[in-house]
């Protein structure tokens, strides 16, 4: 029995009154729970749809997921079909607020809470971005509810996410292109225009540029992560491996499959089994070395170049 949908339309909807919402808010957290243990199965929401929510804000459009709030710092919080949800509601708030600055924070200190700038009374149109943004991702069902301001009002910390290149500024930057974040296809299609979005805010602070690394060894390992990074690829994006070689040419080919390798080796990547390929993304637990490395060319002790 879908309880909150049920609540939540002989309430009224979006116009529901406040003298509705202590159930509301009750009923929504226990959705958040149920999703989240179903995003930890093979399959999620099959017997019932995974559940987001989305409500109007002060100056813009907010919205939960069942994941953990620990998402906006450490990109290796949630299994991969959890990041992939957020990926989808983010290019869905994206689409419709028609910003690309989100805010990250959390709801009872457990569950991640988007938000971005727009127009607070187009929040119903967020469910129908939604169904779209998450459509084609493997083994997930899940839908958005629009809910009325007071259910997420208690939401806290919202702040821009740790780090540049966290995946929810690339998920944001893919939806500005015109691209759905959940999709690999368009990651893929829009990879060197994020880049070169990213790579100018980076500029602008001044971080030293990989590609003038005297070392070649060095350089190409720097690129390799520079790269890694720009597209967010920790955890739950992620690269085939024969794509760490892409923009190198001649010798500097076969060396980037040998630096490859090396990080591999080093720990500084990690492998994800997939069927027929090998996928590879940064190591999270490593992301100190990686940004020593990328911006200062100082390797880690246990990384053994070609």
């Amino acid at each position: 029995m879908d309880e909150l949908g049920a609540a939540l339309e002989a309430a009224g909807g979006l116009a529901a009154g406040p003298e509705s919402a202590a159930r509301l808010r009750t009923l929504l957290g226990e959705e958040m729970r149920r999703g989240a243990a179903e995003l930890g199965l093979k399959r999620s929401g099959y017997e019932a749809p995974v559940t987001v929510a989305v409500a109007p804000a002060a100056a813009g459009l907010r919205a939960a997921a069942p994941v953990a709030a620990t998402l906006r710092a450490d990109p290796d919080a949630v299994v991969e079909r959890a990041w992939l949800l957020v990926a989808a509601l983010t290019g869905a708030l994206v689409e419709v607020g028609g910003q690309g600055v989100v805010l990250a924070g959390a709801l009872g200190g457990e569950h991640l809470v988007l938000e971005v700038a727009g127009d607070p009374a187009d929040a119903e149109l967020v469910p129908l971005a939604f169904e779209a943004q998450v459509a084609g991702i493997d083994r997930l069902r899940a839908r958005a509810l629009a809910v009325p301001a007071f259910v997420l009002e208690d939401a806290d910390d919202l702040r821009p996410p740790i780090g540049g290149a966290h995946p929810l500024v690339v998920a944001a930057a893919v939806v500005g292109l015109g691209g759905r974040p959940a999709d690999p296809a368009a990651l893929a299609e829009h990879e060197d225009a994020v880049l070169a979005l990213l790579d100018a805010a980076a500029a602008a602070t001044g971080v030293s540029r990989p590609h003038d690394d005297p070392d070649p060894a060095r350089r190409v390992a720097r690129r390799i992560l520079q790269r890694l990074n720009g597209m967010g690829k920790w955890g739950g994006y992620h690269t085939e491996f024969a794509h760490l070689a892409r923009g190198f040419a001649g010798n500097d080919r076969k060396l980037a499959e040998a630096v490859g390798e090396a990080l591999l080796e080093a720990g500084l990547l990690a492998e994800k089994p997939s069927v027929g390929q090998r996928h590879v993304f940064l190591n999270p637990r490593r992301a100190g070395d990686i940004h020593v490395f990328i911006e200062r060319g100082e390797p880690p002790g246990d990384l053994t170049l070609p």
